[in-house]
């Protein structure tokens, strides 16, 4: 430590050095970013301007939508920036910052999916008593609750991380600032660190899995109890997108970083995050305006207002 500098700026050595690869990742990064903008800003403005979306649902479904945009907005144009630049240079504020935000949102998506499986599981089993049960009050508790423990999560993390020395190499081996690849940089003692990340995270994940799963138990099992096979078909539907989104969230996660040491290694690391980061904030809108007659419903309001208009005009 006494003959070590401390990091002040960390490289990035992103996805691939093979210049025949960087033009084409740009492009392809660069669609699906445009398409997660434009799907996550249009299903917020979707829901905010059609008064037959002004449910629970659809609330917690355009904070999803929020949040999905702020999380790959985080990586994405920092990843776009590094595929057609030499110039790979994140200093350490703006790492931790973007770490931050990295992790803030993602917790907070996890337990926003945990809250609308709580609505699902009221619409299905308690349908007479959902219009009391999901109040607005409740809806904004959920809503402001799962931002807080977010961004406190957050704060937790970005703490533990960043209060370590970096005086090794500052090469973070990935595409933007994780906890893996710094905490392999540190030339502090990782131990502590380790054990927060792993009962932190433990607890998050266990409580949002927990919630999501016995919620779904007693979906089904009430689906089961239907005598109406029109009954059944919707209760299914009223829950499909959601299972689809959450069977996407976490089944990239847990292939992400509970796959075996033997094949644990940096490329795939770097391969799932790609996926975890950048395609699923795209994928979550088209799983819910595909499938949800509501959504197709609204978006074909407002196209015919839009022409009526645009008509009106000209």
């Amino acid at each position: 430590m006494e003959n070590s500098t401390e990091v002040t700026e960390f490289i990035l050595a992103g996805l691939t050095d093979d210049p025949e690869l960087q033009i084409p990742l740009f492009i392809v990064f660069l669609l699906i970013y445009l398409c997660t903008v434009l799907g996550n800003m249009g299903m917020t403005g979707l829901i905010l301007l059609d008064p037959h979306l002004h449910t629970p649902m659809y609330l917690f479904l355009s904070h999803l939508s929020l949040v999905d945009f702020g999380y790959s907005s985080a990586v994405t144009p920092k990843v776009m920036a590094g595929l057609i630049s030499t110039d790979k240079i994140i200093s350490h504020n703006a790492c931790g910052t973007q770490f931050y935000f990295v992790v803030s949102f993602i917790t907070t998506e996890s337990f926003l999916l945990a809250a609308m499986a709580y609505d699902r599981y009221a619409a299905v089993c308690k349908p007479l008593h959902y219009t009391t049960t999901m109040t607005i009050n409740t809806c904004s508790c959920l809503t402001i609750s799962s931002y807080v423990y977010g961004f406190m999560n957050s704060s937790i993390h970005t703490g533990n991380i960043f209060r370590l020395s970096f005086c090794k190499s500052n090469v973070i081996d990935h595409f933007f600032c994780d906890a893996p690849p710094l905490l392999a940089l540190s030339c502090s003692d990782t131990s502590v660190s380790e054990i927060v990340i792993f009962f932190v995270v433990g607890f998050n994940v266990l409580f949002c899995i927990v919630v999501i799963f016995i919620s779904y138990l007693f979906i089904f099992i009430t689906i089961l109890r239907m005598r109406s096979s029109e009954g059944r078909q919707k209760a299914f539907s009223t829950c499909a997108s959601h299972l689809t989104a959450v069977s996407i969230f976490y089944g990239s996660g847990i292939f992400m970083y509970l796959q075996p040491s033997s094949s644990h290694t940096m490329g795939t690391d770097k391969v799932a995050s790609v996926f975890y980061t950048m395609v699923i904030p795209m994928l979550n809108p088209l799983v819910y305006s595909l499938r949800n007659k509501e959504v197709k419903s609204a978006l074909q309001k407002t196209v015919e207002k839009a022409k009526i208009s645009i008509t009106f005009i000209f």
